[in-house]
């Protein structure tokens, strides 16, 4: 892992985390809106409790949490803007970053954790299944997306 390397909870309004969230959703349409298709905003419903890493003092990446509430889903967060600068990656924040939304998942009573991504986001399915998450059936907006990729894990 790297040195300096420090992970902690942030509200939505900081500018670091802003900046964040902003560029992953800048860099989720790249990867899955076609040239002149419009852009999405993917927004994030719900009470969010976001973290971000911070190397050296400097936002290197963010993550957020999102209660569920769902029918076979109980006792369930939702990992949601895995985000590392491009800057920053292949250091170890976002293993960094996941490790510290279980710790504080199990803190909050969760007892699993479920999460979407994308095919066009290879380097992502192997972080999440190099760190014990296995793939679920799709589910919510998901649910018949070619698309998407679900994982859930038991904490």
């Amino acid at each position: 892992m790297t040195q300096g390397l420090h992970v902690e909870e942030r509200k939505a309004g900081d500018p670091e985390l802003d900046a964040l969230v902003g560029a992953a959703v800048l860099e989720l349409n790249r990867r899955y809106r076609d040239p002149g298709e419009p852009w999405e905003d993917y927004p994030i419903s719900g009470d969010v409790v976001f973290q971000v890493a911070t190397v050296d003092g400097v936002a290197a990446g963010c993550i957020a949490r999102v209660d569920v509430d769902e029918p076979g889903w109980t006792h369930t967060v939702e990992m949601k803007r895995v985000f590392v600068d491009e800057g920053f990656r292949g250091r170890g924040v976002a293993r960094a970053l996941v490790g510290a939304f279980e710790d504080a998942a199990r803190e909050a009573g969760a007892a699993r954790v479920r999460l979407e991504t994308g095919t066009r986001q290879p380097e992502a399915m192997a972080l999440y299944e190099a760190l014990g998450y296995a793939r679920t059936t799709n589910f919510g907006p998901w649910a018949d997306s070619p698309l998407s990729v679900c994982y859930a894990k038991e904490l």
